[in-house]
């Protein structure tokens, strides 16, 4: 027999047994975190009736962590006030053929990219690549989308569609250098938990991903149900309230511990095993003999993505 669906708000109302969690405000175990954010702007209108159609755009090597955090912000939002849930979530990718995650977690698309229903909101996490099929429809649903986000490293595969020449995007910190020289267009906002451009939306690293989800609920929504939704989910962090949150990654370096770091990806290196390169009479250390070769081929890309 197949388990009822159900949400894991409705898993916690279960289990207080329709006690103290399910009968209290929306705002009342959160009015205990203590905020210093003003209200959001750019809301986002939620349908008076029915779901929003939320897409995970996944492939081989999709960081779990990408699209599993913001999965489970968007599952536990919970409004007593509305009949369907908030948030429809689906995974769509090239076919329904099962996908490997990172660390061979298996996956099986809800949907292809032909059979995917209209997204309102769409997430991109860090994955291994995206097919000219994936970017097209990237293009063309972001055109009916509230939102259309990436996570991570999925900054390479948002700003290859080409919609963000001219505005910033946020990635992780060890992408910095080789996003902003791959699409010199795209301005590269460093120390940013998240950035949004209109429509679209992109996270830092990981665990930013959960932040910039948390952030879309507060548009739709409000402050006190995203409150409440970090509260249930027991999640500490406020970087939602503050997209500048990530400034300790903000400033670019050449050392780091008194060890130099990778210029390619910002790893901290040995030097006495680094393989290394002269430029301009400067020496740079590398992390691998591949990113030694990409600095060598075009030196003068990297330094420039470094100011």
């Amino acid at each position: 027999m197949k388990k009822p669906d159900i949400s894991r708000r409705e898993l916690l109302q279960a289990s207080a047994a329709l006690g103290c969690l399910a009968a209290a405000p929306l705002s009342l175990a959160a009015a205990e975190l203590s905020f210093t954010e003003s209200a959001p702007a750019n809301p986002l209108k939620p349908p008076a009736t029915g779901s929003i159609p939320v897409a995970f755009l996944v492939s081989d090597g999709a960081v779990v962590i990408d699209f599993c955090g913001p999965w489970e912000v968007f599952q536990d939002v919970y409004i007593p006030t509305r009949k369907d849930r908030p948030f429809n979530l689906y995974t769509v990718s090239d076919s329904t053929k099962p996908i490997k995650a990172s660390a061979g977690l298996t996956i099986v698309p809800d949907y292809s990219l032909e059979t995917s229903p209209p997204p309102k909101v769409i997430v991109i996490p860090a994955q291994n690549n995206a097919s000219d099929a994936a970017i097209n429809w990237l293009r063309k649903s972001s055109k009916t989308a509230d939102v259309t986000m990436s996570v991570c490293t999925g900054a390479y595969i948002l700003a290859g569609t080409g919609m963000l020449a001219g505005k910033s995007i946020a990635t992780h910190h060890s992408s910095y250098v080789d996003l902003g020289r791959k699409y010199p267009d795209v301005k590269v906002q460093r120390g940013a938990r998240f950035v949004e451009e209109s429509g679209l939306a992109s996270a830092g690293g990981l665990s930013s991903g959960i932040d910039l989800a948390i952030r879309v609920v507060e548009r739709y929504f409000g402050r006190d149900v995203a409150k409440q939704v970090a509260y249930d989910m027991e999640y500490q962090g406020q970087g939602w309230t503050d997209p500048n949150s990530n400034s300790i990654y903000a400033k670019l370096t050449d050392t780091r511990d008194n060890r130099p770091v990778c210029i390619v990806c910002s790893m901290a290196i040995d030097p006495a095993s680094a393989p290394s390169s002269s430029y301009v009479g400067k020496r740079y250390y590398f992390c691998s003999a591949d990113h030694k070769a990409q600095f060598d081929a075009k030196p003068a890309e990297f330094i420039n993505a470094m100011k």
